[in-house]
């Protein structure tokens, strides 16, 4: 398992500058949030290209492992936060969330990262769960077979609020989908924030399909990324769950409220994580 960070929590650092700090705290891997200033999908394809080599030039000589996160906030809408998604009502709408799907596939592809991560969106026309899970599956099928063109690991993140929420939910999607490449991020302040029972108990169910992890502090039942100790998570069990079913990925921290103080988040997590990966 790599201790990670990711650079939505370093959002007024330059990119370079970001993945330096984490290589000078002893930060293993690296979650890259494609944005405005950090890869950004539409920018110029051959000043993207130069970015994206300088970025994998760099993360491979500070011996860093990176993945592919698309959760930029207006990246595709200057208005709207996550606008438009998978989840959106209308086909034309959706195609333009595939689309950048795609390119960060892409960008995965040039960066030698296997692992892309995503999530839903939010259902906010009213439809009823078959036409959505349908929507859903249908929208993914384009992405899908473009991560298969480039042997790309699609990891599905459930998240509070969005129409894929919990487990139970991304278990009926996963039926529709049921694809080798289809699996899953498993963000542990989410699972403590809306699941039922331990952390480490759904980290066993689904160890197999783990591709990615985001790791916070949480309450339960309050959607809030918090620094470690400030919410009510019980970590111990859950790193030694992680162990136990051999996942070996990033760990990655996903602090995106505190890149107001970027550096001094990025060392207090390592402070209260590492103790715990040296001791499982």
């Amino acid at each position: 398992m790599l201790l990670g960070y990711n650079t939505n929590g370093l959002a007024h650092h330059r990119l370079s500058d970001a993945i330096r700090l984490m290589a000078d705290e002893g930060y293993k891997s690296v979650a890259i949030t494609l944005d405005a200033a950090a890869l950004d999908p539409y920018d110029d394809p051959a000043a993207l290209s130069r970015q994206v080599v300088a970025a994998r030039d760099l993360l491979d000589s500070l011996g860093l492992a990176r993945v592919v996160e698309t959760g930029a906030r207006f990246l595709l809408n200057p208005r709207v936060k996550h606008d438009p998604t998978l989840m959106d009502p209308d086909p034309v709408r959706r195609a333009l969330r595939v689309d950048f799907l795609k390119r960060a596939i892409d960008i995965a592809d040039a960066l030698d990262s296997g692992v892309v991560s995503f999530w839903s969106g939010i259902l906010r026309d009213g439809a009823g769960e078959d036409q959505a899970m349908d929507r859903l599956a249908s929208a993914l099928r384009p992405v899908i077979e473009h991560a298969e063109s480039k042997g790309a690991r699609l990891a599905f993140e459930p998240e509070p609020g969005m129409f894929i929420d919990t487990f139970d939910r991304f278990a009926r999607l996963d039926e529709r989908v049921a694809h080798p490449l289809f699996d899953l991020t498993v963000d542990v302040g989410h699972v403590h924030c809306v699941e039922q029972g331990p952390v480490a108990d759904h980290l066993r169910r689904w160890g197999p399909r783990i591709a990615n992890v985001h790791i916070e502090d949480m309450v339960e039942g309050v959607h809030e990324h918090l620094m470690f100790g400030e919410g009510t998570m019980d970590f111990p069990p859950i790193v030694a769950a992680l162990r136990e079913v051999g996942y070996s990925g990033g760990l990655h921290v996903e602090l995106s409220r505190h890149s107001h103080a970027g550096a001094d988040a990025l060392r207090l997590a390592k402070e209260f994580l590492a103790p715990l990966l040296d001791r499982a």
